[in-house]
């Protein structure tokens, strides 16, 4: 790495730390003063204020990450290039004989590493955390109540609905389970007053626990029933870990399914979405495939971005900082509304969802190459 690579790395890293905590404090800000209320009523039951904004905006910040790496580093690196021009610095260079593309050379480096940074996020950071992402500034202890959103389990054949859910012991209020035809003997649906999610434990697989079972009303004196050599239903008769009016329905539906919806696939690393897919606990919808394919192919899509970018700065000897920053602003705009379009025509199929996925790569990639050829030219 030679003196100008890192020189213009630290002056790339500086701008992207400033770009970063600037707009993630901007975000906490307006976010807290907006759910204050919430925030201190919390507190008093969590520890401090500090612990619950800290373990609340902790979560967000990696979200707030995912979302805007690609644009932090694209605004980074035209931001760097300006400021090289406004000092004067490009001119000395190219009158030393260095190329304006072997300036632009780290930069892109430093771009494909932020890239990769938010790769390492989405697929580490955003699972280990999705249980606070799916809790909103109204339900921070999981004590509030929440629309239960059916859920229909594509290896029992069973639909999976309630009244309402709490997030904070996992349990659904009035579970309903509408249960296939083969297994009749236990009636066309099970009720319950409650149903509490129980992940696999001692040879018991993932499943609900209902308590309080309403129907089928002869619950004591039915079997356990099995398909497979799985066993689905869990009857007290023959399942000594059950009280006499509880069930259990073995299920790979997660609590988090019924408490968010589908939007929960967002925070699923790319290994749980394909399990889930070749085991069937996900649905192979439109929004999963757009989802598959627009983490494959968002590194690329950050460097097109760049390669959007360089021109508007280096083409015409840009020096204006301001003129700069509305460039990037009015670029991001475009770019986005592009993908969030096709995502959106995609996931509601009204485009081919792998189109959907790779279309602003169609749209932006012939682009950024005819922009930026003159530049390595």
């Amino acid at each position: 790495m030679t003196i100008l690579d890192r020189y213009v790395l630290r002056l790339y890293l500086g701008i992207l730390l400033i770009a970063f905590i600037s707009l993630t404090g901007l975000f906490i800000v307006v976010d807290a003063f907006n759910n204050l209320d919430e925030f201190i009523a919390g507190s008093k039951q969590a520890g401090g204020p500090f612990v619950v904004l800290g373990s609340y905006y902790g979560a967000r910040t990696l979200w707030f990450f995912d979302r805007m790496s690609g644009v932090l580093g694209m605004v980074a690196a035209m931001f760097t290039l300006t400021m090289m021009q406004r000092n004067n610095e490009m001119t000395a260079l190219m009158a030393a004989g260095i190329s304006r593309s072997r300036v632009v050379q780290p930069l892109i480096g430093a771009v494909l590493f932020v890239s990769v940074l938010g790769l390492v996020n989405r697929e580490f950071g955003l699972p280990n955390v999705r249980d606070k992402l799916t809790r909103n500034a109204q339900d921070l202890l999981g004590d509030a109540q929440k629309e239960c959103h059916p859920k229909y389990d594509p290896q029992t054949d069973i639909l999976l609905t309630g009244r309402h859910t709490f997030a904070k012991d996992k349990r659904l209020v009035q579970p309903q389970f509408r249960l296939p035809a083969e297994m009749l003997a236990w009636g066309k649906m099970i009720t319950a007053e409650n149903g509490y999610f129980e992940p696999a434990a001692e040879g018991r697989p993932n499943g609900y626990r209902l308590r309080q079972v309403r129907s089928p009303n002869d619950l004591q004196k039915l079997p356990s029933y099995a398909s497979d050599g799985r066993t689905i239903l869990f009857s007290p008769k023959d399942t000594p870990w059950l009280k006499p009016d509880e069930c259990f329905v073995a299920s790979e539906v997660t609590f988090e399914q019924l408490y968010v919806g589908n939007g929960w696939r967002q925070f699923l690393s790319s290994t749980e979405l394909i399990t889930g897919l070749h085991r069937r606990t996900l649905e192979n919808g439109a929004d999963v495939l757009v989802t598959m394919h627009g983490r494959l192919i968002q590194p690329v899509l950050d460097v097109v971005l760049l390669f959007l970018g360089i021109p508007l700065v280096l083409g015409r000897e840009n020096r204006n900082i301001f003129l700069a920053a509305g460039q990037c602003v009015g670029l991001t705009l475009c770019f986005f509304m592009v993908t969030l379009a096709a995502q959106s025509l995609g996931t509601n199929y009204l485009l081919n969802p792998v189109l959907a996925a790779w279309l602003p790569l169609l749209v932006f990639g012939p682009v950024a190459y005819v922009t930026s050829r003159p530049l390595w030219d």
